[in-house]
């Protein structure tokens, strides 16, 4: 009788630490754009688990995986890849490359032909008289001394609205989609953050976000300071995320305004 309670007990244990290991599963690779210059990371999103993460700014990822689960890969500028693992590749690291998306020129139509007689052609490719009377009188307008106050530069709270960057790729949309599973969420009101709603931010960055990525480059605590002033500065970041403060999103962003960063300040260090 104990012989069967004791290996009942055995079969339950090990069949708990199977589950937990098969449960516990990762894959991980390195994401190649061909672009060494661009440094943002890489959106990955386990479709079949709800999961996602960001690679480092070379790339490199590992995330929770079983087999025959949908990966997808995103990165702004860049088609995305949707891959399913399969056995083999859990085992081994995968090389994901992703291709830059085309940019795409409109058709420039030319509704004027000319003919060759000069006298016919002026009239349509010449400015009118009256368009360059009207050139004139702007440009003295505009070179007249100040006699009226400015109005106040501001716009009323009945026309303001979420700025949905229009016409560009959003991976923070993508991204709140995935980790949400289609919850919606209502976020507060963006509005201009003042000085004290400024410092406060920048503090709760240095407290809450992980900045090794800075120190690597040989960045010191002054230079790191003056980096989040100019993040702040470029990207807005305590009018958009003081009352939504979310450290994956505002990570991304500090790598996003790091990558342009990089362009125009010599920086020593190693890569990651």
């Amino acid at each position: 009788m104990d012989r069967i309670y004791t290996g009942r007990v055995l079969f339950l244990v090990l069949f708990c630490i199977a589950s937990g290991l098969w449960a516990q599963q990762k894959i991980s690779g390195k994401v190649i754009t061909g672009n060494e210059l661009d440094l943002t990371p890489v959106l990955i999103v386990n479709i079949s688990q709800g999961k996602s993460m960001l690679s480092d700014m070379s790339g490199k990822f590992e995330i929770e995986a079983k087999e025959n689960d949908e990966i997808r890969f995103v990165k702004e500028g860049y088609y995305r890849v949707d891959k399913k693992i399969t056995s083999e590749e859990m085992n081994s690291p995968l090389n994901i490359i992703l291709k830059r998306m085309e940019i795409q020129i409109s058709e420039v139509k030319i509704t004027y032909r000319p003919t060759g007689n000069l006298a016919k052609d002026n009239q349509h490719l010449n400015e009118s008289r009256k368009l360059q009377s009207l050139k004139s009188d702007m440009e003295e307008y505009m070179k007249s001394p100040l006699n009226q106050p400015l109005p106040n530069n501001t716009v009323s709270k009945t026309f303001t609205g979420h700025d949905y960057n229009a016409g560009q790729v959003n991976l923070f949309g993508v991204f709140n989609a995935v980790s949400g599973l289609v919850k919606k969420v209502t976020k507060p009101k963006i509005t201009k953050a003042n000085y004290n709603e400024t410092q406060d931010f920048l503090k709760r960055i240095r407290n809450q976000i992980n900045l090794n990525f800075l120190k690597k480059y040989g960045m010191d605590e002054e230079q790191i300071d003056a980096f989040l002033l100019y993040a702040e500065k470029t990207r807005s970041l305590a009018k958009r995320y003081r009352k939504d403060f979310q450290i994956s999103v505002v990570e991304y962003e500090l790598k996003t305004a790091f990558a342009e960063y990089s362009k125009t300040n010599k920086l020593e260090g190693t890569k990651e």
